[in-house]
Parts: C-alpha cells; structure tokens; sequence
C-alpha cells in the first residue's frame, strides 16, 4: 500500500476568518471544482461545517462514471484548521487537512493531502496514468477561481 501527498500552498490577501468563513461553508466546494469533474453537493446536514458532519457528493471518476463520494469532516479547530476523510468513494484512503494561517497582508492556506489508491498495481497504474493528474488539475483550478474571487497576493 502506497501513500501518496499531494500538497499545496495558496496566499490571498484576505483574513484568516474571511477565509475560515468561506471554506467552512461546505456548499462552496462546488463553486472551486472543475465543471467537468462532474462534482456536486447531494447531502449536506448544515450550511456550516462541525465536527462529525457527513457530506455525500457526487463525483465523476472516469468520464461517463459519476459515483458517490461520503466525507466525514473531522477535527475542525475554529479558524484555523479541518480535516475532511472519505468514509466511502473512489479512494482507499483520503485524508485531507486544510490549515489557514495569518500572515502579512493576508492568509495562508495550506491543503495537506494523504491518499491511497483502492484496486492494488491497477489503482497505482490509474493514479500514474490519469488520477495524479486529475487531482493536480482539481487543485490547479481551485488556485485559479480563488485568485479571481478574492485576488492575488
């Protein structure tokens, strides 16, 4: 079993709470997703994100292939950090930390992946062939749509 990390900074001058605000709002998961990943909300307790929270989505994993995906938000530190895990979807393990941290004109946010592929060597083909990239480009997107949303720094 393999562990990857996939992890990315992102500076936005905006405040630590305005930006706690924003990705504690689980709704606003779709607003940063790629249209094509065929991504959407379909279960959601609260607007606003706690501990323990269960979220189901939709996902597209190959194209035509759309699953759903149940995430558990865990360890959530007001204004400063969350953790979302998958409890079932198309991953064997995902674990994903979000931190927001002050810093001169504006905020730090850090997302810290750990992530195992289901299916043994063939998972581990997957994420080589087209997975890893996905995730990169997810998280490219997500980049770009929050720089025009609040600027960049």
């Amino acid at each position: 079993m393999k562990v990857h990390v996939l992890r990315q900074e992102q500076r936005l001058p905006i405040s630590r709470a305005e930006a706690w605000g924003f990705f504690s709002t689980p709704r606003n998961l779709d607003h940063i997703t790629p249209p094509d990943a065929g991504f959407e909300v379909t279960y959601l307790s609260s607007e606003k994100m706690y501990d323990g929270q269960i979220i189901t989505y939709k996902a597209k994993v190959v194209p035509f292939i759309t699953m759903t995906w149940v995430t558990e938000i865990k360890c959530v530190e007001e204004g400063i950090a969350f953790v979302d895990e998958q409890r079932f979807g198309p991953y064997r393990l995902w674990h994903h930390r979000h931190t927001f941290e002050d810093i001169d004109g504006g905020v730090l946010m850090t997302d810290l992946v750990h992530y195992v592929m289901p299916l043994g060597i063939i998972g581990e083909i997957a994420r080589w062939l087209f997975v890893g990239k996905k995730l990169e480009r997810v998280f490219g997107y997500r980049q770009k749509v929050l720089e025009e949303k609040f600027g960049i720094m």
